[in-house]
């Protein structure tokens, strides 16, 4: 899989600064100026993009109260119907475009989660720059081949996959030629407890399947999303709310800015933390170095005396001679008079 590409103005890359994507999901309530209100929220917390979810409620299940399509897993939408979630969760599409225009004007990407082939066909009508494949869409194969045909770049969450789903979607992607993906660590637990979480994993999916990963997050807090970026993780995607008082399915387990700003600026802390992986010192550090241990004349020695450890020792700064001809230089006898506070060199020693 290819490790840079671009989604819209941002390079994803090994290199590159962490994707910071703040997914809108069903916060917006029903209410088109709440939506506008988040995106304008997730550029003042230092999101790079926003991402939407395209779907209806007949286009993702069916209006069916049969118990196989009850919620009843232990989640926070229990006691109810996928029909009647989605219902009162999918974003009305006639606000997409409107949107995705908003937040480009803002300088932030806009892309979303097809769940059909009829979302992916509208998507590309408003000409997103990337796809996210759900976690639940994984196994989706017409869907992934059709988007993988269009060769933007493919985005997918991994929260209930096995790996021959990963595997099987990723042989897809190969086949119609469109190798630019990354692999979110997910959770498909909402809130997702901390011992799920298992942020090891992502640099096992790195190794594994040879690509750029990232975690889309469903944890409380922003601890999850931070730790996950020294594990290699260069896209981190989190739920944005306006207030979780205000409700909605997933309100509950959504940021509100003041806390996504915080992520974004732990990250961007981290990622200046993690610098390079080669050990090499700095200019400072060469600099700071001249100040360790060395030899040093520590009582006046006369000419010919024999040097020892009651006029001989390794102490700061460093302009002596190195440390480790302390041994080597005991023994042998000053060449002059050599004055208590002086560096030690061969020059000195007879």
């Amino acid at each position: 899989m290819n490790k840079s590409f671009q989604i819209g103005t941002r390079t994803i890359s090994a290199d590159s600064p962490v994707f910071i994507v703040a997914e809108i999901s069903a916060n917006h309530n029903q209410d088109y100026n709440r939506a506008v209100e988040i995106i304008h929220a997730a550029k003042e917390a230092g999101a790079d993009a926003v991402k939407l979810q395209t779907y209806t409620a007949d286009s993702i299940t069916l209006d069916c109260d049969d118990e196989c399509f009850q919620i009843n897993e232990g989640t926070i939408w229990d006691g109810t119907t996928l029909y009647r979630l989605y219902q009162e969760a999918y974003t009305p599409w006639e606000w997409q475009p409107k949107l995705k225009e908003e937040a480009n004007r803002l300088g932030m990407e806009c892309f979303s989660s097809p769940f059909d082939l009829t979302s992916v066909d509208f998507l590309e009508e408003m000409k997103v720059p990337a796809y996210k494949i759900a976690s639940y869409e994984i196994n989706d194969i017409p869907m992934i081949r059709k988007i993988a045909r269009l060769h933007k770049p493919m985005i997918f969450a991994t929260g209930i996959a096995y790996p021959e789903d990963i595997e099987r979607a990723l042989a897809v992607c190969r086949q119609e030629g469109n190798e630019d993906v990354i692999l979110l660590k997910c959770v498909s637990s909402y809130p997702t407890p901390y011992e799920a979480v298992n942020l090891n994993v992502i640099p096992t999916l790195a190794r594994t399947y040879d690509c750029l990963t990232g975690i889309s997050d469903h944890t409380l807090g922003t601890i999850v999303s931070a730790g996950a970026v020294p594990l290699g993780a260069k896209m981190v995607e989190k739920h944005l709310t306006l207030r979780r008082a205000d409700g909605g399915p997933d309100g509950a387990f959504s940021m509100e800015p003041e806390e996504f700003r915080q992520m974004v600026e732990q990250i961007r802390i981290l990622e200046k933390a993690l610098g390079s992986n080669e050990y090499t010192l700095t200019d400072a550090q060469k600099l700071e170095h001249e100040g360790s241990r060395s030899l040093f004349v520590v009582e006046d020695i006369p000419a010919g005396a024999v040097l020892s450890p009651g006029n001989i020792r390794s102490i700061r700064p460093g302009n002596g001679l190195h440390t480790m001809y302390y041994e080597e230089v005991l023994g042998k006898k000053a060449k002059r008079f050599l004055k208590k506070g002086t560096p030690l060199s061969w020059e000195l020693i007879d």
